[in-house]
């Protein structure tokens, strides 16, 4: 998967998109992660993933969701950083994903602490 994502969409070094995976299959993460990890992707005690050939991942149910109808012209695409394809600007979330998993960050001096949401 890490391997496709860099030839693809984003070509600047594995361990950036290996450590966005890991933090979207570990439930200490996220309220409802975003993919389902099979194998060590860390603990909330610190410990430290296992290296990316020892895991696999798939896309959760919530995450097919937040897919589904990005086939249907809801959303507009870009070219990629090749011109060889075309991603999407945004995703066609059917589920409001900011407000159930939260964000928190700093970035160009801007800090934001969104909590996660109860789905309920």
């Amino acid at each position: 998967q890490v391997g496709e994502v860099l030839g693809k969409y984003h070509p600047h070094g594995d361990m950036a998109v290996y450590d966005a995976m890991v933090r979207m299959a570990q439930d200490f993460s996220l309220r409802h992660p975003l993919v389902d990890g099979q194998g060590n992707f860390g603990s909330v005690d610190g410990d430290p993933p296992a290296a990316m050939r020892y895991t696999e991942i798939r896309l959760s149910l919530i995450t097919g969701e937040i897919l589904e109808d990005l086939d249907k012209d809801t959303v507009d695409f870009l070219p990629n950083f090749d011109n060889s394809l075309e991603e999407p600007l945004v995703l066609p979330a059917k589920v409001p994903n900011l407000l159930l998993n939260g964000s928190s960050g700093i970035a160009v001096g801007m800090a934001t602490n969104i909590p996660p949401h109860n789905l309920s």
